[in-house]
């Protein structure tokens, strides 16, 4: 097996992780920073934060893919004070044609996305 098969399949089984832990969390606990959710997964530095958003980039690919809610949209960052998802998964998010581009746009639409992505759990 070649170093970016086996890192592949590792990612892979990081994402389903991550999709499993955000359909059994009680809805009470959502939503979940990125910063609980790679220490639910156990993860340890380095490049814990990192390994998360690479993991619920992969499940935005497959919830678009799918036309299932981005469950991703269940993540928030510790930034700011509304709890909202970081910088990256809006721009993923356009790019993937879910949300707008429109940076004025996207907190009303990313709020929609979170209702239908909890709607649709388990």
């Amino acid at each position: 097996m070649s170093e970016g098969s086996a890192s592949g399949s590792g990612e892979q089984a990081l994402a389903d992780r991550a999709r499993r832990v955000l359909e059994t969390l009680p809805e009470s606990a959502l939503p979940i920073t990125y910063r609980q959710l790679a220490e639910t997964l156990g993860l340890t530095p380095p490049r814990t934060i990192q390994r998360v958003t690479t993991a619920l980039e992969a499940l935005m690919h497959e919830d678009v893919r799918q036309a299932r809610p981005m469950i991703a949209a269940l993540v928030v960052s510790q930034r700011g004070g509304e709890s909202l998802p970081a910088t990256g998964f809006f721009e993923l998010a356009a790019a993937l044609g879910r949300l707008p581009a429109d940076p004025a746009r996207r907190a009303d639409a990313y709020r929609e996305e979170f209702r239908r992505a909890l709607a649709a759990r388990g």
